[in-house]
């Protein structure tokens, strides 16, 4: 059947011609998107999915195109390149996108990995001021400041870095159940 006669039939309602010249179109179509879309600007359209974009477009305002079958092939090659520029124009305003390297995972924290922190210090800060002030220097000084033994003993007033050592260990015992404590309510 003649591309006119399809033409005359599709425009009159008849889905039928409409299907015999989206399938006539669609090689003539295909051929011409072949390789205008860059393999860079290719995400989830190709020239298939733009050929038959173009062709659902072209057929639904079929009636009010006033279009021939003289005047369908060019207006359908214009219309495809059109759809080409409207996706280059579309990729080139979105950022690049990279391949994820599996061989290199992100070592960042995250984001529930960082809401923990967060919940942990502020537990942790809330411990700290109910324990008593002698507790509280012995870890500020060798967890916060990070003060050697010598320099904590010199803090806490302790005669030796070993008094000092086991005086902040014995602070962070008791931080510790505070925590516990805390996470338990």
């Amino acid at each position: 059947m003649s591309s006119r006669r399809l033409l005359s039939q599709a425009l009159r309602g008849n889905s039928r011609a409409v299907d015999h010249l989206f399938r006539r179109y669609t090689p003539f179509l295909r051929r011409l998107g072949h390789g205008r879309l860059p393999r860079w600007a290719r995400d989830l359209a190709d020239t298939a999915d733009l050929v038959q974009d173009t062709l659902l477009r072209t057929f639904r305002k079929l009636p009010g195109l006033n279009a021939t079958s003289d005047t369908l092939r060019p207006y359908l090659r214009q219309a495809l390149l059109n759809r080409v520029n409207d996706e280059l124009r579309r990729v080139t305003r979105r950022p690049v996108s990279v391949e994820l390297d599996v061989n290199h995972p992100d070592s960042g924290r995250t984001p529930l990995a960082i809401a923990i922190s967060r919940e942990d210090d502020e537990r942790f800060r809330l411990a700290l001021l109910r324990l008593h002030e002698g507790d509280r220097r012995a870890i500020v000084a060798r967890i916060d400041l990070g003060y050697s033994y010598d320099q904590t003993a010199l803090v806490l007033g302790k005669a030796t870095p070993d008094a000092a050592r086991v005086a902040v260990r014995r602070a962070l015992l008791r931080l510790a159940a505070e925590m516990r404590d805390d996470a338990g309510q």
